[in-house]
């Protein structure tokens, strides 16, 4: 998948337009506009963070050549595990921080 359809994949499944990505992205909607329709192969690092920084993805994301694993393909009790901890107000990163602990309390029971 080229960058443009990943672009327009990730602005769609947000429910943005493309002036509402442009806007928050500080991108030229012309500009935008041109790499989604893959007329622009080659956006700048620049705008790649940019859109990267929107969609609240990694910037790999939007410059791999691999299909996106869709959430689909996760068990559905793991998505409203992750659901219902991102509603009660768990931050990323303190899940982040639980995954490190547990995985260090395991690497201890296991010696």
């Amino acid at each position: 998948m080229m960058i443009g359809e990943k672009i327009r994949l990730l602005r769609n499944q947000r429910n943005l337009t493309l002036s509402e990505l442009a806007g928050r992205a500080d991108v030229a909607k012309s500009y935008l506009s041109s790499i989604e329709r893959n007329l622009q192969h080659n956006p700048s690092i620049q705008v790649i963070a940019k859109l990267a920084a929107v969609f609240d993805v990694p910037m790999n994301h939007l410059l791999a050549s691999e299909e996106p694993k869709q959430a689909t393909d996760i068990d559905p009790e793991w998505l409203e595990l992750a659901k219902e901890a991102s509603e009660s107000g768990v931050s990323k990163e303190e899940f982040i921080q639980f995954l490190e602990y547990h995985k260090w309390r395991m690497q201890m029971n296991v010696k």
